[in-house]
């Protein structure tokens, strides 16, 4: 008999998430993760006394769009969520405005401040809620070979479709200029987009932009406590439902025999079986982990690009204090904060030749305005993500220019608040070098692979291995940022890689 039905190897959200399905449905469950923690990227410790960082992930917005929450009853397991009012505060430095989870309060804010720009928004939204749903709808499956008609079908209403379908196939700056005259107003949401990678010039982006929208449908939240509340919430519902999760626990390979994942070994040495191994961890992770005979070529030749972002996460002794303040408002959205387009397309072009941004836009995170538990009483966390920051570097290295690059996202910070420097108590400086050694991001890109076109849908990882099955080797299976729909806290990989991995198992399927 096997030590499991499901071995699950690795422990990010996705595959805590495919896990407390399966063991929901009674599958005897054990998760094997090489930290000491589980979550992955989203996880949660006091690396500094009294403040508690995120490693990764801190807004969750996605996740709530699906159904994972309210299925595996995750409020019961501990999970409590904070609402995010305003979501975004966006600014050049000088004149700042917000995205609120009310799309007409948003627009009528707009409007009074830029003329025509929040009937612009409103527009924006009208136009594009529909297509954005849609793209929710095919988060939330297994991808097939035709999403790209469903989104558009789904997006326009009678002959609309054609032109709907010339603006997604566009770069996704030009359709924010064909609505947003204003630049103050365009370069944030454009700023916001980028998020998922690609810059505004690449054709076929702008879904990237265009599921904005979402973002009034679902809010933004966090989890009290931090953003690893969510995957502590996700191992005690899969112990409640018999699973076991094993930290500090590293596997080092995926035994196969006859064709088929027999279990792990891990880097101790000991073995377990398991009908069915699902791996959570990055691709390339996963194909180093099988015999060479095993990974197909194209396993070898997905895209995981040259790095993507960098961040500072640090511990104040005092409230961030914007130049132009809003309290507090400024210091509860994730602050879209960027001087303008060409800051944008600079930071780039740095990126291409080799060198991190010296003038980074920035999105700044200071939730200890909605959780108290995350800083002692008068103080603050602020965590800055900027981009774009190149893995390998044209001269130099990260061990010799992280200093250069951390004090160039402070001083970019400080356009806006000036004065943060002197409450620094802690910090926690994360490059795309220390991405790839302490989170297991291969080449320090959160999204595991780029996110372009060729590599989302059906194409992501690669086509054969889109329906979260490892071509060429029975009973192993795939989810996580590698995997549709992408990078992000969502849990739709998770949960639809659980749907198979339970029709395959299981004879009631998914339930």
């Amino acid at each position: 008999m096997p030590d499991y039905d499901v071995l699950v190897m690795g422990a990010g959200h996705n595959a805590l998430v495919t896990a407390a399905y399966a063991a929901r449905a009674g599958l005897k469950v054990g998760v094997f993760e090489r930290r000491h923690i589980v979550g992955g990227a989203v996880s949660t410790e006091e690396l500094v006394p009294g403040y508690r960082f995120d490693y990764g992930g801190s807004a969750h917005i996605l996740i709530r769009m699906t159904p994972v929450v309210r299925e595996l009853e995750l409020t019961r397991h501990g999970l409590h969520y904070l609402e995010v009012d305003p979501m975004f505060h966006a600014s050049d430095g000088e004149t700042p405005w917000f995205v609120w989870r009310d799309a007409g309060r948003t627009a009528r804010e707009l409007e009074a401040l830029f003329p025509g720009q929040g009937e612009a928004y409103q527009r924006f939204l009208n136009d594009w809620t529909p297509f954005a749903r849609s793209v929710a709808d095919l988060f939330n499956s297994a991808p097939g070979p035709l999403e790209m008609g469903k989104m558009v079908l789904g997006s326009g209403r009678g002959r609309e479709w054609q032109t709907q379908l010339s603006r997604i196939l566009r770069p996704y700056g030009d359709v924010a200029r064909e609505y947003f005259s204003e630049e103050r107003v365009r370069a944030p949401l454009t700023w916001m987009a980028a998020q998922s990678g690609p810059p505004p010039s690449d054709p076929l982006s702008a879904p990237f932009l265009l599921w904005h929208p979402l973002y009034h449908e679902g809010g933004v939240a966090r989890p009290k406590g931090g953003s690893g509340g969510l995957t502590r919430a996700l191992r005690r519902a899969i112990e409640d439902y018999g699973g076991e999760v094993h930290v500090n626990a590293p596997v080092r390979r995926i035994l196969v025999r006859g064709g088929r994942a027999q279990g792990v070994e891990l880097e101790g040495g000991e073995r377990y079986t398991a009908r069915a191994v699902v791996s959570g961890a990055h691709i390339l992770t996963t194909a180093g982990a099988l015999p060479d005979e095993h990974v197909p070529e194209a396993a070898r030749r997905v895209r995981v690009g040259n790095g993507f972002g960098m961040i500072l996460r640090l511990a104040l002794s005092e409230k961030v204090r914007y130049r132009q303040h809003h309290e507090p408002e400024s210091r509860v959205g994730l602050g879209l904060l960027i001087k303008d387009e060409r800051q944008l397309a600079q930071a780039y072009g740095e990126y291409l030749a080799g060198e991190p941004t010296r003038d980074p836009p920035l999105i700044a995170m200071s939730f200890s305005a909605v959780d108290d538990s995350l800083a002692p009483p008068g103080g603050e966390v602020l965590w800055l993500w900027a981009q774009y920051y190149p893995y390998e570097l044209a001269s130099g290295s990260w061990e010799t220019r992280t200093a250069e690059a951390r004090e160039n996202i402070l001083r970019s910070f400080e356009h806006y608040a000036p004065g943060t420097r002197d409450t620094i108590v802690g910090e926690l400086v994360q490059t795309p070098q220390w991405l790839e050694t302490n989170l297991g991001l291969h080449r320090g890109n959160v999204m595991h692979l780029e996110m372009s076109f060729d590599q989302m849908f059906a194409f992501r990882p690669w086509m054969a291995a889109s329906g979260y099955r490892w071509p060429g080797v029975g009973g192993l299976y795939l989810t996580g940022a590698s995997t549709h729909p992408g990078g992000g806290i969502m849990g739709a990989s998770g949960r639809n890689a659980a749907r198979v991995l339970l029709r395959d198992l299981t004879r009631r399927g998914w339930k």
